[in-house]
């Protein structure tokens, strides 16, 4: 059986049972402690333990690889720039959509106060009170550059391991060529362990949610469905304004066509990116919907590509921006506006440092809202319902890929929008 049918099976039985008894027997029944006690809560729990334990090692080397990158890219001349350029504009641009929409439309009013303070107090009884919110301010600055990276890194200061690991990865293109291939090599190796870790926390997902849902709907029923389901319909909707709105002018500005048209082109990936919510998944049909579909260089495809599948990621950078924000409102913590313009830098950067599989930017999600006060436990409100917007974001990212290939060929005198015209559908 599928990953994510085994995710939704989980999340539907855990749903399910918790309902059951918190309209049958009560949240204080018994049987439901002793459940919550003894069976859904140490499932839930430790799937999220796994989840944080790979927060830090995922970021430093993710970052410093990305920065590391930089000395190659650099080297490739003034397609390398545009090409970052595009992706960190564009990720920046989502994630600041995702923030604006996210304060209009407010999720987290639809909690009620008295299941706000429940919340908080339950999430206070399993994993102690939460951490002190993100200031923001001169010593904000300051503070990034970190004395030491190894108690950042334990104290949960992603942004002291994150200046960290921009500097490792400059440090590297510095060094000699034998020696940054060593350290590369490392970097490329750990980032597969960390993959290969979150992956099998993946694996016992299904029961992890299972757990962390029927607590979350033992405990509070149907108070929470209300801002749940406001919140799916404003990512979903956050989603599909960026890739028509935004997206849809910047193909009409910079590559010259129309949107449509561009989409209809690209289908086969856009679908591929949907079903598998894997960026890494896709790359090879992007390649081959990049170069037979839109007729775009084999040289620009094998350099864009490969990149923006670990770089571009709008859908995600949006999204996280989003949940952080509802995460916030629905446990009560006020944010300032220094303070949301650090969650867009920080979405950006931990967009990029996300793995491209599924469920992938969890791990930094949680990572986020520590950063802002939100015990990370409280990602068991969203969790059970991310799959169907993992797939969404996915597809944003992949959209993301095709628009910078098109746009980078064509700044570089290698394309042009009568292509489109002349290229044929790749071979089914």
């Amino acid at each position: 059986m599928p990953l994510h049918t085994r995710i939704l099976l989980g999340l539907a039985v855990g749903a399910a049972l918790g309902l059951g008894a918190n309209l049958g027997l009560g949240a204080d029944h018994a049987v439901v402690q002793f459940v919550l006690t003894y069976v859904a809560g140490p499932l839930g729990q430790v799937f999220l333990r796994i989840l944080s334990m790979v927060v830090m090692p995922l970021v430093f080397a993710s970052i410093a690889l990305g920065v590391a990158g930089v000395g190659d890219i650099r080297r490739a001349g003034r397609m390398g720039v545009k090409t970052l350029a595009f992706f960190l504009v564009t990720t920046a641009l989502a994630s600041a959509l995702g923030l604006l929409l996210v304060s209009l439309v407010d999720p987290g009013a639809y909690v009620s106060p008295a299941v706000r303070d429940e919340l908080v107090a339950q999430y206070a009884r399993t994993s102690g009170p939460p951490p002190a919110p993100t200031s923001f301010g001169v010593e904000t600055f300051v503070g990034i550059v970190t004395r030491n990276p190894l108690k950042s890194a334990v104290d949960g200061d992603m942004l002291g391991v994150i200046f960290f690991g921009l500097m490792f990865g400059a440090g590297i293109t510095l060094i000699r060529e034998d020696r940054q291939k060593t350290m590369m090599g490392f970097l490329e190796a750990l980032a597969e362990v960390i993959s290969a870790i979150v992956d099998m926390a993946m694996k016992i997902a299904p029961y992890g949610v299972a757990g962390l849902i029927f607590g979350v709907t033992a405990l509070f029923g149907f108070a929470l469905l209300a801002p749940l389901g406001v919140y799916v319909a404003l990512v979903l909707g956050a989603l599909a304004l960026h890739a028509i709105g935004t997206m849809g002018l910047v193909i009409r500005a910079l590559v010259g066509v129309s949107p449509w048209i561009f989409f209809s082109k690209i289908r086969a990936a856009l679908v591929t990116a949907f079903s598998t919510s894997s960026s890494s998944a896709t790359l090879p049909t992007n390649l081959l919907v990049g170069q037979q579909n839109l007729g775009i260089p084999p040289r620009i495809c094998g350099f864009v590509y490969p990149l923006g599948a670990t770089m571009c990621m709008n859908g995600t950078a949006l999204f996280e921006g989003i949940t952080v924000i509802f995460l916030c409102q629905v446990f009560g913590v006020a944010l300032s506006l220094g303070q949301m313009a650090v969650i867009i830098a920080m979405a950006v950067l931990t967009s990029v440092g996300a793995a491209a599989v599924p469920g992938g930017s969890i791990p930094l999600l949680v990572g986020m809202l520590t950063m802002f006060g939100v015990p990370g436990e409280g990602i068991a409100v969203i969790i059970g319902i991310d799959r169907i917007l993992d797939m969404a974001r996915t597809s944003v990212n992949v959209l993301g890929d095709h628009v910078a290939a098109a746009f980078v060929a064509r700044s570089e005198g290698l394309w042009s929008p009568e292509h489109l015209t002349k290229s044929v559908p790749p071979d089914r």
